[in-house]
């Protein structure tokens, strides 16, 4: 199936009021513009580097999501552009958002990261440590980024139920931080869910996904 097939098949089984972000990374800008062609309006990469590149010679009416873990030491590079960033998991890499979100006189929306998963090699935060960092005086002060919302990943497992329990766990840690809202912290968006788990995602209350192979097919690592 082509990549417009691919997207018009997993829009058909998603429901509106959820968000499908196309995982592009890897991927050359003739696969994005398939996509893009075939409607497609947002896209996530995991290197800002890759994310740079692609902004630079595609549409500017795309909204480019960074899915990955974020070097502070990068921001800058996409801190005029970014539409939102979902790996953030710690006040000194919001403070730098912050700092370059500035520079460039615009709030850049970002999603904390829980750790959901048992891997060591998944990042994230307790549910514990994202309560302590939004109740600080430090994030309070924040006023360019904006927490918009939650973003997690489970264990690359093929035991569904353990998936399953990780996704309602990062939706009740959701709906208990959403009681409390600021200027700069209102979650709106719970972003979980990949190629191989969308669907139960979706039933475990995510309005957001992130879909790759599904839509490119398997990516080429050099």
């Amino acid at each position: 199936m082509s990549i417009k097939d691919n997207l018009q098949h997993i829009k058909s089984t998603i429901p509106e009021h959820v968000t499908l972000v196309a995982v592009s990374k890897t991927k050359p800008v003739s696969d994005l513009m398939e996509a893009y062609d075939a409607g497609q309006r947002i896209f996530g990469e995991n290197k800002i580097q890759e994310m740079v590149e692609k902004h630079d010679q595609m549409p500017k009416d795309i909204q480019w999501h960074m899915i990955g873990h974020v070097q502070r030491n990068k921001v800058k590079y996409m801190a005029e552009f970014v539409s939102l960033i979902h790996g953030v998991d710690s006040l000194k890499l919001l403070k730098e958002i912050n700092k370059q979100a500035k520079k460039h006189d615009r709030v850049i929306d970002c999603l904390l990261q829980i750790k959901i998963a048992e891997e060591e090699s998944k990042f994230g935060i307790s549910t514990k440590e994202a309560h302590t960092l939004l109740q600080s005086d430090e994030f309070s002060e924040l006023k360019h980024i904006k927490i918009a919302g939650l973003m997690g990943m489970a264990t690359f497992t093929d035991d569904m139920k353990q998936v399953e329990s990780e996704f309602k766990f990062l939706k009740s840690t959701f709906d208990d931080l959403k009681k409390q809202q600021a200027s700069n912290y209102q979650l709106e968006i719970l972003s979980m869910g990949m190629s191989g788990d969308y669907k139960l995602a979706i039933d475990c209350g995510s309005n957001m996904i992130r879909v790759g192979s599904s839509i490119f097919g398997a990516r080429i690592y050099q």
